[in-house]
């Protein structure tokens, strides 16, 4: 099992959101490295659900990867923002995972207690100027978050 962190904007979609629907698939992500790391999950592995773009960010839970290798069907609406004009249906540029709601934390882990913990090699989202919405974390970052969780 591997871990990950996987970022949304609360006004966009939430940990509420989340915990209300139960599943979902991860749609949008636009940045070639976020899609690459998306491809690289595994049914089963583990994402902190990190809330961007709020006050304070941080990470506020905990989802499981469900199936992969799903095209992302934004990228055919031309209707949608994440419409992508030089993909078809059977040479698919982004592709996505579904997540399923695991737990929603009883306190925000926040962008500053993070800083605090971690170096930017050790975590990438501590990392001044990164900016990807899906990275990968070690086990034994995780292992130190969930004991952060807990405190």
């Amino acid at each position: 099992m591997k871990y990950w962190l996987i970022k949304s904007e609360p006004k966009t979609y939430s940990i509420s959101d989340m915990k209300k629907e139960k599943t979902c698939i991860w749609d949008g992500v636009r940045n070639y490295q976020s899609r690459n790391f998306l491809q690289q999950m595994n049914h089963g592995d583990l994402a902190f659900f990190y809330h961007s773009n709020a006050i304070p960010p941080g990470i506020i839970g905990l989802v499981k990867i469900l199936e992969t290798g799903i095209a992302d069907p934004t990228q055919f609406d031309p209707e949608s923002k994440y419409y992508d004009p030089k993909s078809t249906p059977n040479t698919p540029r982004w592709q996505t995972v579904s997540v399923e709601f695991v737990e929603e934390f009883h306190n925000l882990i926040s962008l500053a207690d993070l800083k605090q913990q971690f170096t930017g090699d050790e975590l990438l989202v501590v990392r001044k100027g990164n900016r990807l919405s899906v990275i990968p974390i070690s086990e034994i970052v995780a292992e130190k978050i969930l004991d952060m969780k807990n405190n």
